[in-house]
Formats: structure tokens, C-alpha cells, sequence
């Protein structure tokens, strides 16, 4: 099977030798996203909007490799502090309504970045489109 690497140039792409997503045939493996621009932390501290950040930027890497949101089968939600799930899930919640993906999160000590609270991980299986 055709494999195709997706970036999106941040600096620890080329730095740690990763893209961004890889599809392989109808999978798609998205790495973990923070909410970052640039090298710019967008919204520190902030699990919701940070949240939110990172499934837009989700669903570009998904949109670059042929998939849709529609696709995700999975995901993994890494925060730095579990006391803020409800607002992690409920910005999760708003953009996957009823696709309802398999999905685990998890507290974590801290993660690469100042100001970063939240990571996603998304798995996606690409279908026949309607």
C-alpha cells in the first residue's frame, strides 16, 4: 500500500523526525496535536479552547490526507490536569457529536510546551463516501 506523509511544518516535525499524519491505504494516523501556531502556545492554560484549537487543526491534517471527521475512529486525550475533563469532553462532544469515536483520556505529568494542557491523538479509517 501507497504511503503518504502529511505535515504541517511546525519546528518539532523536522526536529524529531514525525509528520503530522501518515495514511496508509484507508488509515489514517494522526500524531499528537497541541495547541500551538507557529511556535506560539494559543489560548495557555485554557483546556477548553485549547481543545477546540487542536480538533481544527485535526480536521486540516484529516482533510490533507482524504479523510473527514467523520472518518476518526479513535482518539487519545492527553491533559495535564484530569480536574478539567468536563471541559476537554464537552469541546470534544461539540465537534464529534454523534460520530462518537472510541476514546480515552488520560492525566499526564506535564507535556512538551508552557502553557499546553491538552494533546489529541486521532486515529481515522477512511470509507466509501456517501
Amino acid at each position: 500500500m501507497h504511503r503518504t506523509n502529511i505535515s504541517s511544518d511546525t519546528v518539532w516535525e523536522s526536529l524529531y523526525g514525525y509528520s503530522r499524519a501518515v495514511r496508509i491505504g484507508p488509515w489514517v494516523e494522526v500524531a499528537g496535536t497541541a495547541a500551538v501556531s507557529g511556535e506560539e502556545v494559543m489560548f495557555p492554560d485554557d483546556f477548553y479552547n485549547q481543545t477546540s484549537f487542536i480538533l481544527l487543526k485535526i480536521q486540516q491534517a484529516l482533510h490533507d490526507a482524504g479523510a473527514r471527521m467523520e472518518d476518526v475512529v479513535r482518539t487519545r486525550i492527553y491533559v495535564t490536569d484530569i480536574e478539567h475533563a468536563d471541559e476537554v469532553g464537552r469541546a470534544h462532544g461539540e465537534f464529534f457529536g454523534n460520530i462518537r469515536p472510541a476514546s480515552t483520556m488520560v492525566e499526564v505529568y506535564r507535556l512538551i510546551g508552557e502553557g499546553m494542557v491538552v494533546e489529541i491523538e486521532a486515529s481515522a479509517v477512511i470509507r466509501d463516501q456517501p
